[in-house]
């Protein structure tokens, strides 16, 4: 027999588990229990009485029941026939024939004496028989054991013997199959997570507390006290409830989404503001919420499961049911028994009783009556299971009921398991839900957010940026502190990595705000706030990973005059883009776009009137189509950058009023289209640097008006005399090439102010480069130059000079005449600086506020 304790063990389930009982499991648990407690009490019965009790059917009664009138001849001549033989026979006589024949009143030993005489009248006979009680058997006590249990195995049913066992037995199966789902290993683990975030989400603060800030009440006890709250003052707290530790607390215990417009939202601050500990709780709760959905909506195998134990629980009861209807006639007091042992015995037949029968029946009936009631229950559970769709579980009610309409539906083991926690109580599956809630997790952030993010906080992140500005750089929050528009007087608001930005009207209080950078942030605006942004706004700058996250109010910018798009805009988006949307910002002076473009759409010329620069910034991208350029006549900055240009496009020829093109990090390597450049009156400055330029055309003389050129990164091996001609050059960049030596027509230069010729072979400095007196920046570094004439006293405006990564030996005493030159604009190694007179050192570290009476 198993033990109780052991018998247990198998329905031990996680009390944490109860709350996956519906109430057709707990009802079968306690039917399991009884019908458990049938068997062990009809085992225990069993063992501790009697099994069967068998007597000999006489002889003598079984001829007197077939022949009435020859029952006491018949027992004489058995005993005549036994009486004249041996003691071995006289032993049989007692054995079979003689003890028929005695009558209680007789001792043993007369019965059985040869002296006994036969010739007795009837009516004696008849006398004993009259006042006999019983009738005795020479049966000892070890042969009444013995057969005793042969009759027991015999005689008895099999169902009569073993239904305490079959009993236990199919009440173990029963109670395995009800909590099989609960011990798989492939759905235990589901559901001990299940079990574990649903009870962190009924009893989080968040479901408790902050919630009533943006969720209705979705119990129906709160339903009644907001319909009472309407009879109160308006100014009246109804949080009182909030305090409560029970577990039917409701979500939302302020004020209802109904009330928003009548009541401003005013909170206490215990309430809105949960401490970190609690928020940091939430914020994981919300996590593993999502990562469990994701892990669990992908299969049913916990459905298919519990419906397969359904079943085989359904098959188990019709099974007991058919083959149990059958014994139950079978169990009777009363058995006849043939052991066939007469050469043992003496008897053919015994008459036994089964003194457990009548309570084995009734146990039997009660068995069988709790079955069908368990069956009954299963046939149930098959019903609920197949009525409704399980494997899909909405929300329907619950978005009804609160302001959080964003709640997902969830199918298969998801729903499901929900569908199970419905039957135990509802309430556990609406606080769940609020935890899918996008909005709900949201609020959650801002709350959290706005108690990290104060106001003297974001005080001491405000800087001044290059331009003097003061700015705000928020990178990677939850969203936009509230306090961030309390700071009236910041220019520039930059962020960064915030998925969930919200721009309130609280935004019109900042007043000097003129640029605004969204850095894979698509922001969400108020109608409030996009009209302030719409008058202030100067500067835009969005960084995105695809096109549709470019807010759509951008577009609607009306005053703005800086644009800045960076992120993909492949040819299929080029549509999205706008550049037909941009048609509405009339007042665009700058767009500059860093993405994969293969052509420049041809809507740009809805704003190109506008433009007055336009920079393509391109990822290594083909540029091919160049077109439309030629309708951006107001142009004066064009940059085409890394766009994989082989020649100049002949469409920039056109622009007349340009001032600056810029052709940067393209595959450039012949610039003959220069000549028409002449053409371009107004153009100052031409960047052709990181290109392939292998020589510069003699025709760059005619760009008269030039001030700026820029051929550093090439592969120039001279320089040639008309880049002299140009008497406006003001800078002349050509480092990093192959230039051996510099032409002494640079003395011709006399406005050149700016001088970088660093990583080439130069090994010789002419004498006519120190005529360029208004020469402020010469970079000469990493050349072949042996020595610095003297000459570079000359130079008085010079106030940067490289000269690191040369062979020389020393430096002339004469840099102490350059009265702006100081040892921060003095690049080289310190070994020659330290050789330098000590007079021209003290010159040269002097710290002095130097006046740029010619400055740039």
């Amino acid at each position: 027999m198993f033990t109780l304790a052991e018998v247990a063990s198998l329905n031990d389930i996680q009390p944490t588990y109860r709350i996956l009982k519906p109430w057709w499991d707990v009802f079968m648990d306690y039917l399991a229990v009884v019908m458990l407690m049938v068997a062990i009490f009809a085992g225990t019965m069993q063992l501790t009485k009697d099994q069967v009790v068998c007597l000999p059917v006489l002889q003598s009664t079984v001829n007197s029941k077939a022949q009435p009138g020859m029952s006491g001849k018949a027992d004489f001549t058995t005993v005549e026939t036994t009486t004249g033989q041996g003691e071995e026979a006289l032993m049989r006589t007692v054995s079979f024939g003689s003890a028929p024949t005695v009558t209680p009143d007789v001792p043993l030993s007369r019965a059985t004496s040869p002296q006994y005489q036969p010739t007795e009248s009837g009516q004696e006979l008849k006398k004993e028989q009259k006042d006999s009680s019983g009738r005795k058997t020479n049966l000892d006590f070890q042969q009444y054991v013995f057969i005793n249990q042969m009759c027991y195995h015999l005689a008895l049913p099999w169902y009569s013997k073993y239904f305490p066992y079959l009993v236990l037995i199919h009440t173990i199966i029963l109670i395995v199959s009800s909590n099989f789902w609960f011990k798989y290993p492939k759905t235990c683990s589901k559901i001990e997570h299940f079990v574990s975030i649903l009870g962190k989400c009924f009893e989080s603060p968040w479901t408790t507390k902050a919630l009533s800030e943006t969720a209705c009440e979705d119990s129906e006890e709160n339903k009644q006290r907001l319909t009472g709250a309407q009879s109160l003052p308006k100014y009246v707290s109804t949080s009182s409830d909030e305090g409560s530790p029970s577990a039917s607390t409701p979500m939302i215990t302020k004020s209802g989404f109904k009330f928003s417009a009548d009541k401003p939202m005013i909170e206490v601050p215990s309430v809105t503001i949960l401490d970190k500990k609690d928020g940091e709780q939430a914020k994981a709760l919300f996590e593993k919420v999502r990562k469990f959905r994701a892990h669990v909506e992908d299969s049913d195998l916990i459905y298919k499961l519990y419906v397969g134990q359904t079943v085989i629980k359904t098959v188990k009861f019709i099974f007991i049911l058919c083959y149990t209807a059958n014994f139950v006639n079978t169990i009777s007091f009363e058995h006849i028994c043939n052991p066939k042992v007469e050469h043992l015995i003496g008897y053919t037949q015994f008459e036994c009783t089964h003194n457990m029968a009548y309570m084995l029946k009734k146990l039997l009936i009660s068995y069988i009556s709790l079955i069908c009631v368990y069956g009954f229950i299963c046939l149930y559970t098959l019903f609920w299971l197949f009525r409704i769709p399980l494997k899909e579980y909405s929300f329907e009610k619950v978005r009804e009921e609160s302001s959080f309409s964003d709640i997902p539906d969830v199918k298969n083991d998801f729903a499901f398991l929900l569908h199970m926690v419905d039957q135990y109580d509802q309430l556990y599956s609406k606080r769940f839900g609020v935890f899918l809630s996008e909005v709900s997790e949201n609020k959650l952030r801002e709350i959290s957010l706005n108690h990290e993010w104060t106001f003297e906080k974001l005080r001491q992140h405000v800087s001044r940026n290059a331009q003097d500005k003061q700015e705000l750089h928020l990178f990677m929050l939850s969203g936009v502190p509230d306090a961030v528009f309390d700071l009236t007087d910041l220019d520039v608001l930059k962020l960064e990595l915030i998925p969930e930005a919200k721009i309130p009207a609280k935004i019109s209080q900042m007043t000097n705000l003129q640029e605004l950078h969204l850095c894979h942030c698509p922001a969400k605006v108020e109608q409030t706030a996009f009209s302030f942004l719409r008058d202030h706004l100067r500067c835009l700058h969005v960084k995105f990973t695809d096109v549709a996250e470019i807010p759509a109010w951008v577009y609607l910018l009306k005053n703005l005059r800086e644009l800045y798009l960076i992120g993909n805009l492949n040819s299929e988006n080029n549509k999205m883009i706008g550049l037909e949307s941009l048609r509405e910002l009339r007042h665009l002076k700058i767009l500059h776009v860093k993405s994969n473009l293969t052509k420049i759409p041809p809507n740009i010329t809805d704003v190109a009137p506008h433009l007055t620069k336009l920079v393509i910034h391109n990822d290594g991208t083909k540029l091919v189509v160049l077109n439309s350029l030629k309708k951006m006549t107001n142009v004066a900055e064009l940059e085409l950058q890394n766009c994989e240009l082989e020649r100049i496009p002949h469409a920039i020829f056109s622009l007349s009023n340009l001032q600056e093109l810029d052709l940067k990090s393209n595959s450039i390597r012949t610039i003959e289209e220069i000549i028409s450049f002449q053409h371009l009156k107004r153009l100052t400055c031409l960047k052709l640097w990181h290109n392939k330029i292998v020589s510069i055309p003699s025709s760059i003389t005619h760009i008269k008006n030039l001030e700026s050129l820029y051929l550093s990164n090439n592969k120039l091996e001279s320089l040639p005399a008309a880049v002299f001609s140009l008497q406006k050059l003001r800078c002349l960049d050509v480092s990093y090439n192959s230039i051996v030596s510099i032409p002494v027509e640079i003395g011709l230069l006399q406005n050149l102010q700016h001088f970088h010729i660093t990583g080439n072979k130069v090994d010789v400095l002419p004498k006519q480069l120190f005529k360029c007196v208004k020469l402020r920046t010469l970079s000469l570094g990493q050349n072949c130059i042996t020595s610095i004439p003297d000459k570079v006293s000359q130079l008085l405006q010079l106030t940067h000079l490289e000269l690191k990564g040369n062979c020389l030996d020393r430096l002339p005493a004469t840099l102490g005449q350059c009265q702006l030159l100081r040892k921060s604009g003095l690049v080289v190694e310190d070994h020659l600086f330290d050789a330098l007179p000590s007079e021209v050192k003290e010159v040269l570290n002097q710290d002095t506020s130097i006046p740029f009476a010619n400055g740039i």
